[in-house]
């Protein structure tokens, strides 16, 4: 499972929106990486339900995921479903 922000994800206050979005599961950053080849940065959250990655490049695209964690995907967007500064789209297959 992922999470894809299809838009509005280059606003500068995109990241703090969403961390306060998901604020009931303490998320802290642990780590940065920067990924300049992708011109990407990766950060490494810690939270309640566990770590993920928070993603965003330079062409204003994000994604959060956890390879060892899906629960804690679908709590994030369990969450994000009730905050009126995100949309929540289906995938369909």
């Amino acid at each position: 499972m992922l999470i894809e922000f299809i838009t509005g994800a280059e606003r500068e206050e995109f990241l703090s929106d969403f961390l306060d979005a998901i604020k009931n599961f303490h998320p802290k950053l642990e780590s940065t990486v920067d990924l300049w080849m992708n011109d990407e940065i990766q950060f490494v959250v810690n939270s309640d339900l566990g770590n993920f990655v928070f993603s965003k490049d330079s062409w204003g695209f994000a994604f959060v995921w956890s390879d060892e964690n899906q629960p804690c995907v679908k709590g994030i967007s369990n969450l994000l479903g009730f905050d009126n500064r995100f949309e929540k789209v289906e995938a369909v297959r």
